[in-house]
């Protein structure tokens, strides 16, 4: 391995997303009733749950500057740039459990043309999620 080549295992799997959102009580409920899992970590900053192998770190947006800074933290109202997708074995009936637990979807349930079905919804922070099959 040279300098410039990285360690042969880089990069592995993903092990945390941090989602920064303005409330985090709110934000914190809905991944509970929506997702059913429970709190992983939490303190007055942050609730952390676990997604198969991947930690899902939800951050008050007042804690994330420091996290990131001197990259600014943008608003929920400037638009997505990014999308979570958790598979599911039928589209349409996870979207009715969903309808249940009051998520709204955005769009869907739908068949991609690259031969996926797909329906996305939006957390309290503003991160768009999609469930596929």
């Amino acid at each position: 391995m040279t300098e410039t080549d990285g360690p042969n295992d880089w990069p592995g799997s993903i092990s945390a997303l941090t989602l920064f959102t303005e409330d985090l009580a709110q934000t914190k409920r809905f991944y509970q009733e929506v997702f059913g899992l429970p709190v992983t970590y939490e303190d007055d900053n942050s609730a952390v749950f676990t997604f198969g192998n991947t930690l899902v770190n939800l951050l008050r947006t007042t804690a994330a500057h420091g996290l990131i800074e001197p990259a600014g933290v943008a608003g929920p109202a400037t638009g997505a740039r990014m999308q979570l997708t958790l598979p599911v074995d039928d589209v349409d009936a996870m979207c009715k459990v969903l309808a249940d637990r009051g998520v709204t979807l955005l769009n869907g349930p739908v068949d991609r043309p690259w031969g996926i079905r797909t329906a996305s919804f939006r957390d309290p922070g503003g991160h768009i999620w999609e469930i596929a099959r």
